[in-house]
């Protein structure tokens, strides 16, 4: 067994590190050697600067020469001034920069680490640095203090560092207590953090494996597993085994576990369908049983509009409209002036939107105070245009209270209005629809506008689906196509594919609003959509890369998938400027971003699409511009965006873009089905593109989702109180 050497000294320079891994290239001043000596190893964070002590052997790197490989590294602060200074103005502490860390060490030399964390009061003393300004200093020094004492943890614990920064946020200095404690805590509270993951540092710190502690945590993300494929609960059965199999444990410690749970109210268990055992999360059962209640509850009392004689309401609208609705139309006008809840459904070209602006201006000369929204800002905006009146996303309606963790409106303080216009109702998930209708004053009228052959919601439930199937409120099925929407292939080919009929092409030559683009090889797929955006598209039909045309696949994976192609279209269409590389991803100034949770601080939801405005390294901060308004992220909440040049069919629901092009290849063949082909079509305004291969389409159009998912609404709302 070779001999263990030790080396030290300050880092000069950090060549790569790996938030993921922790693996680190580091070039170290070292005594005794000439030159910089390259350092390989593993750290959970590292700053040119600091000083490093490392144990380890030396090696010889075919390709990059004489480097040490350390076997254990240790990082201490800097002791030298120059070394300090470099520390201080690496971007690490928000508030100090280069310059600032210069006037620093100037001033406090080597106490400065001690001024920062005991006396940081007399960081005033430092021309810039006031009272604000000084309290955001000993901030960030003790936070990134806390960070680093997690992610040593974390690392001495077998596994990546990245989420460090969000624990910390969440459980503040109690995280690394806590999580010894409980450390499936981190799969219940942390995005990011699976249950696999935290199982891993459960093993690590002793956790047996057929502990009651890991069977009830593994149960719950089972569970969550299957709430995240649209069920709302599952067989008790089917989930014992499912989760008996993940473990690697015996059935009856999950029989058990299962047991202990619905004891301490966690899960629900209720018998569904021919009596089935069906176990649900506490909160989804509850939303579900709650839904249903206060629906039924809504369609009870009197409508708000005074009666009015059809006829002459009829005549009056289309007048004021100018052109006749259709029959179906009449009806559908009839039943919102008498209804107190109702469904309008139908696809692109049918007259919804026409309908929706028929049913408001009788409202409104009635005097009622009519109210519009919509689960995404993009299709909330839609709604405001076409309508020319106000309409907000159901989260911004209902008022997030950051202090209470919860919306300010539901039952005990309900909105203010009198009739509720819902669009886009395909999208809503069974959480936002209870959230949402529990907050409807009972004297209101509620109308549920969407197209039910789209894709069902990313979140639990299948809430259009089942209500309409309820036979219990007035559903109207638009299904005529108008003239002006019968000349667009793009409205035609998407209700041939709704029909199972597959699309009509024309000559690329021929001028249309929907082309096929051929390309059998994912590879050639690529440099064609990378062509289109580029040139041909902008060429032709004068439309700008970036504003105007979206890249929407069925997959984050593959190399036709959202990660791959967004790579691709950053290097053609946003290759320089400033960036900052987090979390596996460059985020450059320019580019087009997407939220990717709720974040109710920032007032930033799921599926938000923004550009990079700014990036300021001194303070540590990324400005995206959302729409006209400006939202701040520190690069350690950059977990939140995804480039957004490409997205994913699921991501773009309730969004409309001048132009998508859709690769669609049988790479994608596990994701390939009717709805989501269609759903993607439907997306595209003036121009829409497949890109791909004939058979992939042929395969989507002819697949039919089968998997129905577990829900139990609609029975709730047939079932007599």
């Amino acid at each position: 067994m070779e001999q263990k050497e030790h080396i030290n000294g300050p880092i000069e320079r950090v060549t790569f590190h790996s938030e993921e891994s922790g693996f680190c290239v580091l070039r170290v001043k070292v005594k005794g050697h000439r030159e910089q000596v390259t350092m390989t190893g593993f750290l959970p964070q590292v700053t040119a600067g600091e000083w490093v002590d490392a144990h380890g052997q030396w090696v010889v790197d075919p390709k990059y020469g004489q480097q040490f490989k350390a076997s254990t590294l240790r990082t201490t602060y800097p002791d030298t001034p120059a070394g300090i200074e470099k520390y201080l103005g690496s971007g690490l502490i928000k508030g100090i920069g280069p310059v600032c860390a210069s006037k620093l060490v100037q001033k406090f030399g080597r106490d400065i680490f001690d001024v920062m964390e005991t006396r940081s009061k007399l960081l005033e003393k430092v021309s810039g640095i006031g009272p604000h300004r000084r309290q955001q200093i000993k901030v960030a020094w003790n936070e990134q203090k806390s960070v680093r004492e997690i992610m040593t943890f974390l690392l001495s614990h077998g596994v990546t560092t990245t989420r460090a920064f969000r624990i910390h946020k969440t459980y503040g200095d109690d995280a690394i207590p806590k999580v010894q404690r409980d450390p499936y805590c981190l799969a219940r509270d942390i995005p990011g953090i699976g249950f696999l993951t935290a199982d891993q540092i459960a093993s690590n710190m002793g956790v047996e494996k057929t502990s009651e502690l890991r069977a009830k945590a593994g149960t719950e993300y089972a569970l969550q597993a299957c709430t995240s494929e649209g069920h709302c609960a599952y067989p008790q059965d089917e989930l014992i085994e499912k989760t008996s199999v993940l473990l690697e444990v015996p059935p009856a410690l999950i029989q058990k576990a299962i047991e202990q749970a619905i004891h301490d109210k966690r899960l629900i268990l209720e018998k569904g369908l021919n009596k089935t055992p069906l176990i649900y999360l506490a909160h989804l059962h509850y939303a579900e049983k709650s839904l249903a209640q206060y629906i039924k509850e809504l369609l009870q009392g009197t409508h708000p509009c005074p009666h009015l004689e059809t006829d002459k309401v009829l005549t009056w609208v289309q007048n004021k409209l100018g052109f006749d609705l259709a029959p179906s139309q009449h009806q559908a006008l009839i039943s919102a002036i008498t209804s107190k809840v109702m469904i309008i459904t139908g696809g692109p070209g049918v007259g919804k939107t026409t309908l929706i602006s028929a049913i408001l201006k009788i409202f409104k000369a009635k005097d009622l105070n009519v109210i519009l929204c919509a689960p995404t800002g993009r299709a909330a905006k839609r709604m405001a245009e076409a309508t020319g009146t106000t309409a907000k996303t159901i989260h911004r309606l209902l008022v997030y209270d950051p202090a209470k963790g919860h919306f300010k409106h539901n039952e005990t303080l309900p909105l203010k209005g009198d009739v509720f216009i819902v669009d886009e109702t395909s999208m809503i998930d069974l959480v936002l629809a209870h959230q949402l209708v529990r907050a409807i004053p009972s004297h209101a009228t509620l109308i549920f506008v969407g197209d039910v052959d789209q894709l069902p919601s990313v979140g639990p439930g299948s809430v259009l689906g089942d209500i309409i199937q309820s036979e219990t409120v007035p559903v109207y099925r638009l299904n005529k196509i108008f003239r002006q929407a019968a000349e667009s292939s793009i409205i035609i080919n998407a209700h041939r594919i709704n029909e199972g009929q597959p699309p009509l092409y024309r000559e690329a030559k021929q001028a249309s609003d929907f082309y096929f683009v051929k390309a059998d090889d994912p590879e050639k797929a690529c440099e064609k959509i990378s062509r289109l955006v580029q040139e041909s598209i902008p060429k032709k039909f004068h439309l700008n890369p970036l504003n105007d045309i979206q890249i929407i696949t069925p997959m984050q994976r593959g190399e036709l998938g959202a990660r791959n192609l967004n790579q691709l279209l950053q290097k053609t269409l946003n290759p320089d400027g400033a960036s900052i590389q987090k979390y596996g991803t460059d985020f450059r100034v320019g580019d087009k971003v997407m939220q990717r949770i709720n974040n109710y601080d920032k007032d930033i939801f799921n599926g938000d699409v923004g550009r990079i405005f700014s990036l300021n390294v001194e303070e540590c901060e990324l400005v995206v511009e959302f729409g006209g308004r400006n939202t701040a992220y520190d690069f350690q909440e950059l977990d939140e965006l995804m480039l957004a040049y490409a997205t994913t069919i699921h991501k773009s629901q309730g969004s409309e873009y001048p132009c998508v092009i859709i690769p669609i290849h049988t790479q994608h063949y596990i994701l390939l089905q009717r709805n989501l082909l269609y759903t993607a079509i439907t997306r595209g305004k003036k121009l829409v593109l497949l890109v791909g291969s004939e058979k992939a389409i042929a395969i989507a159009i002819q697949k039919i989702e089968a998997r129905k998912r577990i829900t139990m609404l609609k029975e709730r709302l047939t079932q007599r109180a």
